[in-house]
């Protein structure tokens, strides 16, 4: 597996597991219900707030990387360690947060929360897209910021790939699970994913950061 085809493989993994956590699109079907909007206005919504999303993931991202680029440029054999050892570390944290939060049964989520999030009634269209976008820029992708550091390895070549696999991967993911949503697939929705995505992204990054030891 040549390094470019792991960072590729590794983006498109982390941004279809995030974009399927049920709190970044299963707020926008129960407020576009709410609000009756048409099919075509809640999922133009979820356009507008997965692209939010993702470019203040994208705009963290690209610092890391250069930061990460630059130091690779210096003191390679660092980074070659460091890169893999910071996904690996991340990802346990990740792993340890999840047993710890389903132990006491602490059922918050991050980004959008679809109880208040649905209390929308009297606020106009604009107010209501305005929260989102602003809840979903101010909420950053920490698994992805890690990954860019790894990509930096490539110079602006992994960090273009990244930041455009997880930008089309994550805003499509989102609408296509809002459309779904809309059509009643809610109802089958993962309750496993819904409360467990710590625990997924957690393995899914030990992994990467195993493979990126023996990737030149």
């Amino acid at each position: 597996m040549t390094a470019i085809y792991q960072i590729f493989l590794g983006s498109l993994i982390l941004s279809i597991i995030h974009a399927s956590i049920p709190n970044h699109w299963l707020p926008l079907v129960a407020i576009g219900k709410a609000e009756r909007w048409s099919r075509k206005e809640t999922i133009s919504v979820a356009a507008i707030t997965g692209a939010a999303h993702t470019l203040s993931t994208i705009i963290i991202g690209i610092i890391v990387g250069l930061l990460g680029y630059q130091l690779s440029s210096s003191y390679e054999y660092i980074t070659k360690i460091a890169a893999p050892v910071i996904l690996v570390a991340l990802g346990l944290i990740y792993i340890v947060l999840d047993f710890r939060k389903n132990k006491i049964h602490n059922h918050h989520h991050h980004h959008l929360d679809a109880e208040e999030l649905t209390k929308s009634k009297g606020k106009s269209k604009t107010a209501i897209i305005f929260t989102l976008v602003i809840g979903m820029f101010f909420s950053p992708c920490l698994e992805v910021e890690a990954y860019y550091f790894t990509a930096s390895r490539l110079g602006w070549t992994g960090i273009a790939i990244v930041s455009s696999v997880y930008f089309f991967i994550t805003v499509a993911g989102i609408m296509l699970l809002v459309y779904f949503g809309l059509k009643g697939i809610e109802k089958i929705k993962s309750h496993f994913m819904e409360h467990h995505e710590f625990l997924v992204s957690g393995i899914v990054l030990v992994l990467l950061g195993i493979i990126a030891f023996f990737i030149e």
